[in-house]
Formats: structure tokens, sequence, C-alpha cells
């Protein structure tokens, strides 16, 4: 008789078969011309050449042309080792949801896909999860062992703090970053003060940035007067679930953390995608990487 898997082979087996999903997607909409999951927008310094009319003035290099054999222009070509950092939330307010299908589950799911995918690919991808302080980093590497001790300390991790701080992350990533990275911000940015470095993040590197949402963070179900716990601060109060301003006030806080977050992303042209915990979020990838794809070298 076979010995059953263990629960880390069966979670390993369900992101291979999201990773697959996502290859095959990818693949088909792109008619054969699929290159990576990782596909990087930027561009690399190669070589200069001389000036020819239409050339953009901004692209002359003027330290070599100053020598006075002509004018010349710098040229580019597509960055061919990508590395890829995820930055994952993963302080209390990511509990919410439902039993196996909370926002930190979705989150870790997405993590785990993403490096089942890029050992495949030769990519380097590492992982910093956050609350308020560091709870787990593992620097960028390849290789299957590399994915698979990824996904196991994930899995495991029990963060030390509940709080959130969304800028303190950010910045553990900037300091830990010495080289132009994709990175992936996952978060439910159920937090404040964070677009400073959010910017900088954005402005020195290849940002996607997903946000984790839950239906029931937009409409609370009429259960009358209840006490309501809350995550990070630790705090129980007793409010009136029923009572239609406290309902519209939730709902509104809702919105406004999402348009708040879709706001900077769109200032900073940076690339956006929420995900609702309810949802098959394969599809949504598969859009996200198809986008990459076709657009991908222009920088």
């Amino acid at each position: 008789m076979k010995p059953a898997d263990s629960p880390f082979q069966q979670l390993v087996r369900k992101l291979r078969q999201m990773e697959i999903r996502i290859l095959k997607a990818v693949d088909a909409q792109l008619q054969g011309d699929f290159h990576s999951v990782f596909k990087g927008t930027g561009l690399e310094f190669d070589d200069v050449r001389l000036y020819q009319y239409g050339d953009e003035v901004r692209a002359i290099d003027w330290a070599v042309s100053s020598k006075g054999h002509g004018t010349f222009v710098k040229t580019y070509k597509e960055e061919r080792e990508q590395q890829v950092l995820l930055l994952l939330d993963v302080s209390a307010s990511q509990q919410v949801g439902a039993e196996g299908r909370r926002k930190l589950d979705v989150g870790r799911e997405i993590c785990g896909v993403l490096a089942l995918a890029a050992a495949r690919q030769d990519a380097q991808l590492g992982i910093l999860a956050f609350s308020d302080q560091k709870e787990l980093y593992q620097a960028p590497g390849k290789g299957t062992r590399h994915a698979y001790g990824l996904i196991k300390r994930l899995f495991a991790l029990e963060p030390r703090s509940r709080s959130t701080a969304v800028a303190a992350g950010i910045k553990q990533a900037l300091g830990l970053l010495r080289r132009r990275t994709i990175v992936l911000l996952i978060s439910d940015f159920i937090d404040a003060d964070y677009e400073r470095e959010l910017t900088m993040l954005a402005r020195k590197h290849d940002l996607v940035v997903l946000q984790l949402l839950d239906q029931r963070e937009r409409e609370f179900p009429p259960l009358g007067i209840i006490p309501l716990h809350d995550q990070e601060s630790g705090r129980t109060v007793w409010v009136n679930t029923s009572s239609a301003a406290f309902r519209a006030r939730y709902r509104a806080t809702y919105e406004q953390n999402r348009e708040q977050i879709g706001q900077i992303c769109r200032r900073h042209r940076t690339e956006y995608l929420s995900i609702a915990t309810d949802t098959d979020f394969v599809p949504q990838l598969v859009s996200l990487f198809r986008r990459r794809n076709q657009r991908g070298g222009r920088g």
C-alpha cells in the first residue's frame, strides 16, 4: 500500500497545479511567444554608437562624446537574468478570511507558485516577510531545492508581531537590494504613511503591487450588537453591526483603503492588481504576466 503524502507534499502538488495553469494560459494567449513569468520592464546599459538622425537627445553619452571623436548615444539591452523579491505582509490583519482562504493563505500560495515558476525558469527569487519588523528573509537564489526551502519556511512561519508597518517593510527591502529587482509587494495595505517609501521602491526597482482583499471587510453581516476584536491592537469593542451608520462607515473605510493604494500606483505608473480571497487568483496573475510580456523591455 502506498504511503499517504505528507502535508508538505500535498501543498507542493497544489502549487504545482496552479503554476502549470499559469504557464499554459500565458503561453497560449501569447501564441507561443511566451518568454517568462518574470519578464522585466527594465533595460541595462550595453554599448555606445554614433548618433543618428532621430535619436533622442537624452540618450547621448556626454562623457564619451566629450572626447572629440563624434557624438555617441547609449544603447541598451533587456536585462537577461532577472532577480525577484517577494515582499509579503504577514501582520495580523492578514488573518482575516475564511478558514484556508485567509488573506495570509492566499499570499502564501501566490509566493509558493512564483517560487516554483522561478525555479523552472532559472530566475533568482527571494522573500522578505514583514509585520512591523522583519519576520523572514531568504536571499534570492535559484533552483528547485531553493524554491522548496523557501516554501517550507514561509508556510511554517509564525509571525512574532501582530502590528503592521508597510513603510518599514519597504525600507528593509531597499536596504537589502543591491541591483535592480522585480519586487512583488503583497499586502492588504491597511496602514498609513507608506507612500514615500513606496515611491522610492517604484523609482529604483520594477514594482508590482498585489492588494489582498476579503469580502467580509466590505460588507459586514448584520449580527446586532456584538464584540469586535482588533487583530493588531488586541482591543475588543462592542458595536451595533446592524446600524446603517456603522455599515456605511465600514464600507467607506474599505473603499478608501482600496482607492488610496490604487491612486498611488497610478501616480507612479506601477502595476497594480487587487485579489479577493474568495476568487481564483490564477487568471488574474495570467493577465498580469501577459501584459508584462507584451510590453517587456519597454522600460
